[in-house]
């Protein structure tokens, strides 16, 4: 009988665990079982991508939310890079939501990463949302790119993390950003009127693109300059080469933080879910916490952490349980 195998497809679970934390410990009780195992770090296009992708081999020193220097990670293999927005125009950059300035924040250091990257070579670009400070709908990383015709011979790919359009983002993260009430009717104002700019500048309509909104409007902003959007998940599962490596496989064991009904519109569980369904291979998942409700497809058998053993132990010890979940339910099966 050919030698089980199982695919090991864990986004991070904030906070606790990476998720290179996770498929190494996961992968390595499948193989103490007898199975071999692939490991897949994974992540939807947000925080946490660099990492996945093997993390940074390069650093540069631009220009923070609020205008500060900060020394923002990113990764060049050959002529790709891989930018995080969040490693130059991030969240916690600024330290959170109480030291960010809602309405002075902008991304001028994401296009400053962007145009170090196509300076050393880079010809496609991804950059990655997700954990911004920043509602400037793109604007200032597009002051500091170069002129639209230098970029025509580059690949810019904008993995999203959410659906949102152009003119919701103030309104659906603005408050995360420490904006108020007052705060992200202005900013929602500003995105309005950027879309004039972007269509009247560069013949682009970004207000009903599913996505633009992602980062503050970062990926509407990069989609007037010529950028596609792209889901976060399947951008980092094509380069991790998924869908070969769930080809007769005998499980994937995927798992997040948190399972609500987002982790099946674009996210790592769901995606998971997807493309092993698509194989025909049954998906084990195994999650910090669980939203009631949340609809779970037929492939997919879910252990939550909290549930089982409680909320400081799946805390403080989830890498180390979850292999322990992942172990037993390949011992049930072999």
């Amino acid at each position: 009988m050919p030698r089980r195998r199982a695919v090991v497809a864990f986004d991070k679970f904030r906070g606790s665990a990476t998720a290179l934390e996770l498929v190494r410990a996961v992968a390595n009780a499948a193989r103490e079982r007898g199975w071999a195992a692939d490991e897949v770090p994974l992540a939807d296009g947000g925080e946490g991508s660099l990492v996945a992708l093997g993390g940074a081999n390069k650093v540069s020193v631009v220009t923070d939310p609020l205008g500060d220097p900060v020394e923002a990670e990113w990764r060049l293999d050959g002529r790709t890079a891989f930018i995080e927005m969040a490693a130059a125009s991030g969240l916690e950059v600024v330290g959170g939501a109480a030291g960010n300035d809602p309405i002075a924040a902008d991304t001028f250091g994401t296009g400053e990463l962007i145009t170090n990257a196509i300076e050393l070579g880079a010809r496609t670009v991804y950059v990655m949302l997700g954990g911004s400070a920043t509602t400037d709908g793109g604007f200032g990383a597009i002051r500091a790119m170069p002129p639209v015709a230098r970029l025509k011979g580059v690949d810019l790919v904008v993995a999203c993390d959410v659906g949102t359009l152009f003119t919701s983002a103030a309104s659906v993260f603005g408050s995360q950003k420490g904006a108020t009430l007052s705060q992200v009717k202005l900013l929602t104002g500003r995105l309005e009127r950027l879309v004039q700019v972007y269509s009247d500048q560069f013949g682009v309509d970004v207000s009903e693109a599913p996505g633009a909104g992602a980062a503050g409007g970062l990926a509407g902003g990069l989609m007037a300059v010529g950028a596609r959007l792209e889901s976060g998940f399947e951008v980092l599962a094509e380069h991790a080469r998924l869908d070969v490596l769930l080809e007769g496989a005998s499980l994937a064991i995927t798992g997040e933080g948190l399972l609500d009904q987002e982790s099946f519109n674009g996210k790592v569980v769901g995606g998971v879910a997807d493309w092993a369904r698509a194989e025909g291979v049954p998906v084990l998942a195994i999650v910090g916490a669980r939203d009631p409700g949340v609809e779970v497809p037929a492939n997919v058998e879910v252990v939550v952490l909290s549930d089982r053993f409680g909320e400081d132990e799946s805390w403080n010890r989830t890498v180390e349980l979850a292999a322990d979940v992942a172990g037993e339910a390949i011992a049930s099966i072999s």
